[in-house]
């Protein structure tokens, strides 16, 4: 356990990630309501997504321990039995008290590395050691990520209540430590390098999205969104 732990936390592909460059220009630059929604609206794909993936993974791990850790991530992400409390409507309500109509946050196309991203969470949730890689990969740098939002949104809307990210920073803590808890299994060796090599495929994935975001919001790059559904 501590083995893939320390290997994951570790990994150069999280650090890449968590350290993106897109993060510092959402710091340091001058922003546009119009940069920010962009980022806004591609966020909202996976964010949408993630429930269903979650739930498709407890239905693949074999393990008591393992669906109970995850179930309460999911429990989490709903809202806690609140569904006005679900992650996916604060993100609305919150961007729309920052001056985001919903078509910005919740109606834009994927770009195609967004496409990309929530078609390998449908795709790794069918099997159970690409399942675990994702969910444990997605929560040791989600709490980044999603600062990054926060950043920018506060700079252009001079706000500084976001209740969204302010759920994170509340819960992201026991999702890593439920996370943690469903990599507790006696796994062969065989078992940790899927499961190692699943967060290193999703973090490159998420590498692509920041990168395509960052051609689009801070480079001379023609955006071009495709009209491609995303699976619910």
């Amino acid at each position: 356990m501590q083995d893939i732990t320390e290997r994951l936390e570790e990994n150069p592909l999280r650090k890449e990630l968590i350290h993106h460059p897109f993060f510092k220009e959402v710091r340091t630059s001058d922003l546009t309501r119009e940069q920010v929604g962009v980022f806004l609206g591609q966020w909202w794909h996976p964010l949408h997504y993630f429930p269903n993936f979650l739930s498709r993974t407890i239905d693949q791990v074999p393990v008591l321990e393992m669906k109970t850790a995850i179930c309460k991530i999911l429990y989490q992400e709903l809202g806690e039995g609140d569904p006005s409390r679900a992650h996916e409507r604060m993100y609305i309500s919150t961007m729309n008290d920052a001056g985001f109509d919903r078509a910005t946050v919740a109606e834009a196309a994927p770009f195609e590395e967004t496409r990309r991203l929530v078609q390998r969470y449908e795709e790794a949730s069918a099997q159970r050691l690409s399942a675990l890689g994702f969910v444990y990969g997605t929560e040791v740098a989600d709490l980044a990520m999603v600062a990054g939002i926060g950043n920018a949104v506060r700079r252009v809307s001079r706000l500084e209540n976001l209740p969204w990210v302010d759920i994170h920073i509340l819960q992201e803590p026991d999702h890593v430590d439920q996370a943690n808890e469903a990599l507790e299994a006696g796994f062969t060796p065989e078992e940790v390098e899927t499961i190692v090599a699943s967060a290193e495929e999703m973090w490159t994935l998420w590498i692509a999205f920041f990168n395509r975001l960052r051609q689009v919001m801070f480079g001379e790059v023609p955006v071009e969104a495709e009209e491609v559904p995303v699976t619910v």
